[in-house]
């Protein structure tokens, strides 16, 4: 990395205990920047024709029904909604996905991604999806999609579902496990027990799904280092073909914040990062031995070439995403947006004839480059001559300084043409991108 004369600050020490506040970096510049008054911008966006070359295009919809919520849930969801307002739901976002088809913008583009998310998808009916899956695709054609994901809360599924959403073209199955202990599960608020996990991964086994994932988080309350090491070695035992690992976060829309909030607690009762990070460390180690590989500080996948994770890759590439549903963010012609944050108001706007966009915001040239670096940086490699083709600029210019501090910090180098994180950096590369952002957004509250 560049030399310079500037004397890096010592790195910051390792968080302790776990309080309250997003972690997890998703996207940049932060979701607090994003204004209503900048929502014009979007509805502008809507009505240039596509750029040259055509960006992939990718479809989110966010299905936000749920048996249960989960105490540490921090996505908009609702556990109150009958078949009626599903039914509502749903019919309102084809309306939405049909103003978007309509938009010079789209211009006949088919998708290249498609993802259903929540929530729990695997919630709606056997019916419900059928007419939902088979709406969207007379608006914007699937036929060339190289991934289809669709997420699981496992208790939701039965053999004839599966068939369904198998039939429906879906490529990647994410079994939202998060743990096997069914004592862990329902102190946490998850609806599902282990029982049916076992039954949902043989089903969809059975189906013949090209790609299954198995979610898990790292440091839910009461678990504990013999539980977690179950949980590793059940994962290793069902050989899924990826496995997704994410550390527990405790932002402020959750259940448990709102019980430390009313108990006065700073600390939330789930493990501290320090061991979070070394359960995280210990399961890719682990599935390493078993034949895996980690593709970034949260995957790793059985069979590199077989398993992909095409939407993660996309978006963090600059993709174009269409986000349907309450609450949901999209991204088009270099705008980002984010809609209603509220089931009426998202409903009512689409009701009118109108797009449900809440807020948004226009990066800079340069806020761009750094979105890309960041979250391409969450891969553990990423290439600098990509982002000398795409933007002009030499990244080991432009961060110097960041990455000599990486590297003198001991988590991560340039080789090769390359900016590398080794697995101590990889494992807390959220909490180090931070060090990329600009100086307005340093210290501002995230979301």
């Amino acid at each position: 990395m560049n030399t310079t004369e500037t004397v890096t600050p010592p790195a910051p020490a390792l968080e302790k205990q776990t309080t309250v506040g997003n972690y997890f970096v998703s996207n940049y510049p932060p979701f607090s920047f994003w204004k209503p008054e900048f929502v014009p911008d979007v509805l502008a966006a809507l009505e240039r024709p596509p750029r040259i070359p055509l960006a992939p295009l990718g479809i989110y919809l966010h299905i936000p029904f749920c048996r249960k919520r989960c105490h540490f849930c921090y996505f908009k969801v609702y556990t109150d909604k009958d078949s009626a307002a599903i039914r509502g739901y749903i019919d309102a976002a084809l309306k939405e996905l049909a103003l978007y088809a309509a938009k010079p913008v789209i211009g006949g583009r088919k998708a290249n991604f498609v993802y259903f998310g929540g929530g729990t998808p695997s919630y709606l009916s056997v019916d419900q999806l059928k007419h939902l899956t088979d709406s969207m695709k007379a608006l914007i054609s699937w036929e060339e999609a190289e991934e289809v994901t669709f997420e699981c809360e496992p208790g939701t599924l039965t053999s004839h579902k599966l068939k369904a959403i198998r039939e429906m073209g879906v490529t990647r199955l994410s079994l939202g496990v998060e743990n096997f202990d069914d004592h862990i599960l329902e102190i946490n608020g998850r609806a599902h027990h282990s029982k049916e996990i076992a039954r949902a991964y043989a089903y969809a086994r059975e189906l013949g799904f090209p790609q299954i994932n198995i979610d898990l988080i790292a440091g839910m309350v009461e678990e504990t280092e013999a539980n977690w090491r179950e949980n590793v070695r059940k994962t290793i035992e069902m050989s899924p073909d990826s496995v997704t690992i994410y550390q527990m976060e405790v932002p402020y829309n959750t259940t448990i914040y709102q019980e430390m909030k009313a108990a006065g607690k700073l600390a939330a009762p789930v493990a501290d990062w320090e061991t979070k990070r070394g359960w995280v460390a210990e399961a890719f180690a682990e599935l390493e031995r078993a034949g895996y590989t980690v593709g970034s500080a949260y995957t790793a996948v059985k069979n590199k070439e077989k398993a992909k994770f095409i939407y993660r890759d996309r978006l963090w590439a600059g993709a174009d995403l269409i986000g349907l549903g309450v609450a949901s963010f999209g991204h088009l012609q270099g705008t980002h947006y984010q809609n209603q944050h509220d089931f009426q108001p998202y409903v009512d706007a689409l009701q009118a004839g109108k797009f449900p966009i809440y807020r948004a915001m226009t990066p800079s040239a340069d806020e761009r480059l750094i979105r890309e670096f960041i979250l391409q940086l969450k891969l553990g490699r990423t290439r600098c001559d990509y982002f000398q083709e795409k933007f002009g600029v030499d990244v080991r210019q432009r961060f110097a300084q960041p990455l000599r501090t990486l590297q003198d910090w001991g988590f991560g180098k340039v080789e090769d043409g390359a900016v590398v994180l080794n697995r101590d950096g990889l494992l807390q590369v959220d909490r180090l991108l931070h060090e990329f952002f600009l100086p307005e957004h340093k210290n501002a509250r995230y979301a």
